[in-house]
């Protein structure tokens, strides 16, 4: 029985500084009824869209294309890039949480959702505005931002609907498919934008590569196509209900940063493990996010993959960890999620390290072990999302993962600083693939006290 967080509907007062004498899921209740597969397929397949903007905008082409020397100097262009970026994770960093509380008091959880989906939408499609000229780096940087701002804070709402469309029994599954269906989304539309707009010239419909045109109408695509995907969860699940008892005391932004470290105290008073759980995720997440983004460089600079091969990687990378992942969720609701996270961990940092000492033998090394650490990354993602979730009360979710939101992002300098370092001292890429098994082995080493029961 998982450890619940402080301020269930159905939990016992207790003496201040003392733990809770019962918790929400330890009394006795009726099982919760099942949820309508058509509901879990409304739900994941907005995570099947969003992929649009993670995969296609933020990754493999709009990042890339500005980049380019059009829009100026690459060591220049580079550094806004990632000025831009960082901006927007203070800003996600710093708000995520009060607008998880927020609605949830408010009952607004799907209109957020709705608003910050619309946002992504547009930020996409506008950015096919931005042509290969200096003069238009601004905009798309800005555009860019706020796409990411956006996208994080629907995030939360939409992995707070995970208990909403899942129960106990089954949200291990659920969150895996839905996962596994981001992932296989995003390498669908790639593929299709890949075939379609940005290898030939002229592609499909006459689009030419002449001003950029192939990337510029690749990203209406992709805001269409997260557009479209995104509209069965309004219809299939229903808005949280206000909550009388919070709503009151929730006004304002400083109100509300408030009331979050009343909730950072409750959790070290009540639910320490949550709260152990959120540091170590936030460790091992920001080591699962440097795989993404740092393989790319180790294939190219230390296995000698040209560009087209690195994409054609990713591609079966993605498709690899998405049908894992949902095979996974199943032996979740088995075995638990922390053995999931446990053992898929523990396989990454072995798969990392054999790349690194048979990387002399040829590209065959990355491609079988490099696809073998991909497996392993989207379990785990599923896992801790599913993990949290049953850990909170209900109502209390935005709340919850905004938190989890922000945790992140506190610590996403690890894995960059851990690969740079890495290569720094090794004097080749390779040994960056060592700064990530530190943060994983890290984030292992954290996970691992974390009580379940």
């Amino acid at each position: 029985m998982s450890e619940a967080l402080p301020g269930g509907p159905s939990a016992v007062p207790a003496s201040a500084g003392a733990p809770a004498q019962h918790t929400p899921r330890e009394q006795p209740t009726p099982p919760a009824p099942p949820v309508k597969k058509s509901k879990i397929l409304a739900w994941s397949l907005w995570d099947w869209g969003s992929a649009a903007f993670q995969a296609v905008v933020t990754t493999f082409v709009f990042g890339v294309y500005i980049t380019q020397p059009a829009f100026g100097a690459e060591e220049v262009v580079t550094a806004q890039l990632g000025t831009a970026l960082l901006i927007a994770g203070i800003i996600v960093a710093l708000l995520a949480p009060i607008t998880g509380q927020l609605t949830d008091a408010a009952g607004k959880r799907k209109l957020w959702l709705g608003i910050t989906t619309a946002v992504v939408v547009g930020c996409t499609a506008l950015l096919a505005l931005v042509a290969p000229e200096p003069n238009y780096l601004m905009l798309g940087l800005v555009l860019l931002a706020i796409g990411n701002v956006a996208f994080e804070f629907a995030s939360v709402s939409y992995n707070a609907m995970l208990s909403q469309v899942s129960t106990n029994a089954n949200v291990g599954r659920v969150s895996g498919f839905g996962w596994g269906m981001g992932y296989l989304g995003g390498i669908v539309l790639l593929a299709i934008l890949l075939v379609g707009f940005i290898f030939p010239d002229p592609g499909w419909f006459g689009v030419t590569h002449d001003g950029g045109w192939n990337i510029r109408v690749a990203m209406i695509v992709a805001a269409a196509w997260f557009g479209l995907s995104a509209i069965p969860v309004f219809f299939a699940v229903p808005e949280i209900s206000v909550d009388p008892a919070r709503k009151p005391g929730i006004r304002g932004i400083v109100t509300a940063y408030g009331t979050l470290f009343r909730t950072i105290g409750d959790l070290w008073r009540t639910a320490r493990q949550t709260l152990f759980f959120l540091v170590a995720s936030a460790v091992f997440r920001d080591g699962l996010a440097g795989v993404f983004t740092f393989g790319g460089v180790i294939a190219a600079r230390s296995f000698g993959f040209d560009a087209t091969t690195v994409i054609i990687f990713a591609i079966a990378a993605n498709v690899v960890a998405g049908l894992a992942t949902i095979i996974a969720g199943f032996a979740e609701d088995r075995i638990g999620a922390k053995p999931i996270m446990v053992w898929s961990i523990a396989c990454m940092i072995l798969a990392a390290l054999l790349v690194f000492l048979l990387a002399p033998l040829g590209t065959w090394v990355f491609w079988v072990f490099g696809l073998l650490l991909c497996i392993f990354v989207g379990p785990v993602q599923s896992a801790s999302r599913s993990y949290l979730a049953r850990l909170i009360p209900p109502g209390r979710e935005g709340e919850i993962f905004g938190l989890y939101a922000t945790t992140g992002r506190a610590v996403s300098f690890l894995a960059p600083g851990a690969f740079t370092l890495a290569v720094m001292l090794g004097g080749a890429a390779i040994f960056g693939i060592l700064g990530i098994a530190l943060v994983l082995i890290v984030g292992l080493l954290l996970l691992l006290p974390v009580r379940t029961r």
